[in-house]
């Protein structure tokens, strides 16, 4: 697999009334993570002719992170795709090895130009995957 790492701090703007990032933060994270994968993975002519949306998350919640600390974000997709679908997953590790957040998002991907659905071919994720 190809992963691909960002690191993430948390800013008073992230930080919910329980004195740790929210929760949605987390997701924004994830999509944020994932869109910056495919950018600097995928060659520009697919950038251009395909988009990609998320179909499913499932997030575990493990460790709280307070404001100021950091965590380094890794995503990888271990799996072929299945007809449009496109399976990645995505650590938040602190720098004491500690994972915070751990999750797997389904994504589909869409024409650009028509939004519809479109097969993730070989070459769509060949940047992702060791093994094409």
């Amino acid at each position: 697999m190809k992963s691909f790492t960002l690191s993430l701090t948390a800013t008073p703007d992230t930080i919910d009334e329980l004195g740790h990032v929210n929760n949605a933060v987390w997701v924004q994270w994830i999509q944020q993570v994932a869109t910056a994968h495919w950018d600097a993975a995928a060659p520009q002519s697919h950038k251009d002719a395909y988009i990609w949306v998320v179909v499913r998350h499932e997030i575990d919640y493990l460790r709280a992170l307070g404001p100021g600390e950091t965590v380094t974000a890794r995503t990888w997709v271990a799996d072929k795709p299945q007809g449009a679908k496109f399976d990645r997953h995505m650590e938040f590790t602190g720098p004491d090895g500690r994972v915070h957040v751990r999750a797997r998002t389904i994504w589909a991907l869409l024409d650009k130009a028509s939004g519809r659905p479109l097969r993730v071919t070989a070459q769509v994720v060949a940047p992702f995957l060791d093994q094409p």
